[in-house]
């Protein structure tokens, strides 16, 4: 069976209900089969990776195989980061950029009028 050619003929868009060219509406894929929709541009969803999970390979390697200790310098062995609290304090931890921690109790007054 064959059809005629839809150069001029015009169609709704099964989303948003707009005419547009029979030619521009595309059939919306959903599980890599069309679902019968016809939609335009604006309203089409591009089939959603997650349910192709069966088909693509996904494989995600937890661990190295037989892993050896790094032996680089020790910036990389080092268990903390930058620690802007301290002040040059060896009880808070040193620090470089001459941050220094101060607290004061006392009472504070507020009136509103």
């Amino acid at each position: 069976m064959s059809y005629a050619r839809a150069t001029k003929a015009l169609g709704d868009c099964d989303r948003c209900g707009f005419t547009y060219k029979l030619n521009e509406l595309r059939y919306q894929i959903e599980d890599s089969k069309r679902n019968g929709l016809r939609v335009c541009r604006e309203c089409f969803d591009e089939d959603q990776p997650q349910l192709k999970l069966g088909e693509l390979n996904i494989v995600d390697p937890q661990a190295l195989f037989n892993p050896r200790v790094d032996r680089g310098e020790a910036d990389s062995t080092r268990y903390t980061a930058w620690n802007p609290i301290g002040g040059g304090m060896v009880q808070f931890g040193s620090s470089t950029m001459g941050l220094k921690m101060e607290g004061k109790v006392g009472k504070l007054t507020v009136s509103t009028s």
